[in-house]
């Protein structure tokens, strides 16, 4: 199996890739930071029987680097069996307090990528019967206050999931969401929490997840790996919670 995922140098695009590697996939990892990708290559290759994966740097919000690689993933291996669209990013703002900058910077990373990504990459995913695996949130299903952008973004991901599936059921090609809670990463840092903020943050994942933690990372790769798997031949056009029952959670 060939797997290509997107924001692979860290977090859950990290641990997906590790688990992938585990299953014997021939993987193709993509993200902005080359020497984080090496780490996470180094980390494969350490698993016995696993083959080194094809490393290809670039910025998903630019247009031209999602053609590169696109083109030299599949000059590489010269097919894909499953595509896995992970690469997000978060940043504090309100209605009040929000920009145009950071609503379009937010939605070019995190849907307008995943949609360029996905549509190159159809015409594969059709001859291999493969699947896609699209990382949204818990974000895209309840409403949070103060994320005004992110939440819209991840809202369009499920809806994106939802269309995909239908246009590609016929073609023998499977499109699926995963939507994390709460996830132990760097991610919140680099929108803006201090540390601080974010051990609060975590402390009151407690409270706010009906199994009373944080999740991690590995949980959520390997309910990517499912989905993305023959186990789950029957599913397609779902966003699955990945989130300790917090989209089933109500304020008392």
């Amino acid at each position: 199996m060939f797997s290509h995922s997107p924001g692979a140098s860290s977090g859950i695009g990290a641990a997906t890739a590790l688990h992938f590697a585990k299953l014997g996939a021939r993987l193709a990892l993509t993200g902005r930071n080359r020497e984080n990708l090496e780490k996470v290559a180094e980390s494969i290759c350490k698993h016995p029987g696993a083959e080194e994966p094809f490393l290809v740097t670039g910025d998903l919000a630019k247009e031209t680097d999602v053609d590169h690689i696109h083109q030299s993933t599949l000059s590489h291996y010269n097919k894909l069996d499953v595509l896995v669209n992970n690469a997000g990013i978060i940043a504090l703002g309100s209605i009040e307090n929000t920009s145009l900058s950071q609503y379009d910077h937010m939605m070019a990373v995190n849907l307008r990528s995943i949609y360029q990504l996905t549509m190159l990459s159809v015409p594969n995913l059709i001859e291999s019967k493969g699947a896609i695996v699209n990382v949204s949130s818990v974000n895209g299903i309840r409403a949070f206050s103060g994320l005004v952008a992110y939440n819209v973004s991840k809202a369009a991901v499920d809806q994106f999931t939802r269309c995909v599936a239908l246009d590609l059921a016929a073609k023998g090609v499977r499109v699926n969401g995963v939507n994390p809670g709460v996830v132990i990463t760097e991610l919140q840092k680099r929108g803006g929490m201090d540390d601080e903020a974010y051990a609060k943050f975590l402390l009151r994942s407690k409270e706010t997840h009906a199994l009373g933690r944080p999740g991690n990372v590995e949980e959520v790769a390997s309910t990517i790996a499912f989905l993305a798997s023959d186990e789950a031949s029957f599913i397609t056009g779902a966003s699955l919670p990945v989130d300790g029952g917090r989209h089933a959670m109500c304020p008392r």
